[in-house]
């Protein structure tokens, strides 16, 4: 079965008079989000760093890329599939990590887990999960799995969220660089609104041994306070410098992945330090603002490291065509973050199974309307820069 079959569902639906429950542009998404999810939840996940200009500029790197389709090639049979370190989809797309989704729909992590498990896509749990590690695996079911960590300052602690993590079955590790503290980010800061002071995304954290041992045992009433100072004072680690990755390798046995890489050199020295993959990402603009587009940054780290590593791409998916022109510019495979969250918040788990079922669909699509057979195919030789 054609992933692209979802558009041919969709008609056939038609003649029963049932038309989908949200937009088929998921760049839409937002607008629909904006008008019914609250403020604070809406404001959280489609906030970015300072004036925002870095998410603007991920979207607007998109534009000065335009796909050349190439006629009567024989696309009647494709094949989307890839395997990336060890983890096989049926699409070049992950479900990358958000945190804290209970704020947009009480299902959260597990929902989100469900819904893509039922597609075979892989999900990267956020350590900011509103639900535990143990919770969202058990709802993921035989589904692929990764797990994103946020690296803590206690490293015993570290040790345990990555022992756990493997313990459920999450085969890769993404670590993510860039948000050892949180950026400036003015919609959350005018509201005054940060989900974990209020208990929410820090599931992960108040489940886990090491951090109850440290607060006097499992979180109640009586030591919630000292627990979430505890959190913040262990959220993230300003200290870290390369030589410190060797402390992950030792605790992970799987393949290791480093989210936020945007400059080749880094690239190269996450390649020097052992690790088997890193993601071109800008965290959707939430960290830096004024920082390079992550797809800008992404030919000349496939450049430096291609041959070498694994190249996923984060920070600005939003179509089918975008996806086909990260692919094209050297990923290996995208990560999906904003639109699912707000299928989440807009329909729960089945609004997740809508946004990756458009996402899965139109990207196959483009691909066979541009004379291709698959993502194996796409070479920068598909785009033209505008």
């Amino acid at each position: 079965m054609s992933l692209a079959d979802f558009q041919n569902e969709i008609y056939l639906n038609g003649l029963g008079d049932v038309r989908p429950a949200l937009p088929t542009d998921l760049s839409r998404l937002e607008d629909v989000a904006r008008a019914r999810l609250s403020a604070e939840a809406f404001g959280y996940v489609a906030g970015s760093a300072g004036s925002e200009a870095t998410a603007a500029a991920n979207r607007a790197a998109f534009d000065r890329w335009r796909i050349v389709p190439r006629m009567l090639r024989d696309v009647s049979r494709r094949d989307m599939s890839v395997e990336v370190l060890g983890t096989r989809m049926p699409a070049p797309v992950l479900v990358g990590p958000v945190g804290v989704l209970s704020i947009l729909h009480p299902g959260g992590e597990p929902a989100v887990a469900r819904a893509a498990s039922a597609l075979g896509v892989p999900m990267v749990l956020s350590s900011a999960s509103s639900f535990s590690m143990e919770e969202v695996a058990e709802a993921s079911g035989d589904g692929p799995r990764w797990y994103q960590l946020y690296w803590p300052k206690d490293r015993e602690m570290a040790a345990s969220f990555l022992d756990r993590a493997e313990a459920a079955g999450y085969t890769a590790l993404v670590v993510t660089l860039d948000t050892f503290t949180m950026g400036w980010r003015p919609r959350d800061l005018d509201s005054a609104y940060l989900p974990f002071l209020r208990g929410i995304g820090v599931a992960n954290y108040f489940g886990d041994p090491v951090f109850q041992k440290a607060v006097g045992g499992p979180v109640t009433d009586a030591n919630r306070d000292m627990a979430l100072l505890h959190w913040v004072a262990n959220f993230g680690d300003p200290s870290l410098t390369w030589e410190d990755l060797a402390f992950v390798r030792e605790h992970w046995d799987g393949p290791i992945v480093l989210k936020g890489i945007q400059h080749p050199d880094d690239a190269r020295r996450a390649v020097d330090a052992g690790m088997q993959g890193v993601v071109v990402s800008n965290h959707g603009g939430r960290q830096v603002d004024g920082a390079v587009a992550s797809l800008d940054a992404l030919p000349g780290i496939v450049e430096a490291v291609g041959e070498q590593t694994t190249v996923l791409f984060d920070s600005g998916i939003r179509t089918g065509a975008d996806v086909v022109k990260a692919l094209a510019l050297g990923a290996k495979a995208v990560l999906v973050a904003r639109p699912y969250a707000y299928g989440l918040g807009l329909a729960g788990e089945a609004g997740v199974r809508h946004v990756l079922r458009c996402l899965l669909a139109e990207t196959e699509l483009t691909i066979m309307l541009a004379g291709y057979t698959g993502p194996g195919e796409l070479t920068p030789d598909a785009l033209v820069r505008v």
